[in-house]
């Protein structure tokens, strides 16, 4: 029997990649997305649709999931990978934008979950492949929100998976370091919409992660290879890191202590350091141009 893999966020990036994966691996694929009428290459694929899902608005996950139904008859695999970075401090942020945050990496997860979850208990089989971040157990300057919103969808999954467990449903977090998508680009949210510029200083931290994306990058596809393999892993095993700077970091996190790791990051962040590493990358650069 063909399984079937419902995944949010499938426009682009890691999504995207993930349907492309589990396409090519013979399985029935779901890919949604908030605007499928601008999607020229997924749904011409055999086996795969495209339903229209906007993990914010819950008429849209039950349609979404009707259609999975419909068109499949069951769904095996539930990737969630919906979400966005609302990147800076947190004191230029409005309530708006905040609430947006934890709408689109949190409670949109848990919403897309709770729809998913009664078809699993009765089939007493399925897995939840959650998409978190290396930022879901880290911490760097000016993604206070960010953080907070990731932190949240690692708690969330590490105790839903002891309720559904008895079930047959297993629960899996992927933490990937930096990814080259389009995170960096239209994913983001970086506006300053209070008008406070006492964190302006903080802006070369920004510009440090921005020009780091571009060197030390984990691909796409890599972070689907991870998916793909936790869908199939019937271990205990909930968390798979991928990239070289998310175990890096994870490690430094989990070894030093809060003061350690605080000055870890205020040295790595420090404005000798930022402009170290971009005569560095303008090293690179010239090299492989």
């Amino acid at each position: 029997m063909t399984k079937t893999v419902l995944i949010t966020g499938a426009s682009s990036g890691i999504g995207r990649e993930t349907a492309l994966r589990f396409q090519r691996e013979g399985w029935h694929v779901a890919a949604t997305m908030r605007s499928p009428e601008k999607e020229t290459e997924l749904n011409r694929l055999a086996g795969v649709i495209c339903p229209a899902l906007d993990v914010t608005r819950p008429d849209t996950i039950a349609r979404a999931i009707d259609e999975t139904l419909q068109a499949f008859g069951r769904i095996d695999a539930v990737v969630n990978n919906a979400g966005y970075g609302l990147i800076g401090a947190f004191e230029t942020f409005s309530e708006e934008q905040i609430e947006r945050q934890f709408q689109t990496n949190v409670f949109g997860l848990m919403a897309v979950t709770r729809a998913v979850l009664p078809q699993f208990r009765a089939q007493r089989d399925g897995v939840f492949v959650n998409v978190a971040s290396f930022a879901g157990r880290s911490i760097f300057p000016m993604y206070s929100v960010y953080h907070a919103s990731k932190w949240a969808v690692e708690g969330f999954s590490d105790s839903l998976q002891y309720e559904v467990r008895p079930y047959g449903i297993r629960v899996k977090i992927i933490e990937p370091g930096i990814v080259k998508t389009e995170f960096w680009g239209r994913s983001t949210d970086r506006a300053n919409v209070t008008g406070v510029t006492a964190y302006d200083e903080g802006q070369p931290v920004l510009d440090l992660i921005d020009e780091a994306a571009g060197i030390i990058a984990t691909q796409p596809a890599d972070v689907a290879d991870a998916i793909w393999r936790a869908t199939h892993d019937t271990s205990a095993r909930q968390r798979y890191v991928i990239g070289l700077d998310a175990h890096l970091t994870l490690f430094a996190r989990k070894v030093l202590s809060d003061g350690m790791y605080r000055t870890l990051m205020h040295t790595v962040f420090g404005r000798q350091q930022v402009a170290a590493f971009r005569k560095i990358a303008a090293s690179l650069s010239r090299r492989t141009a």
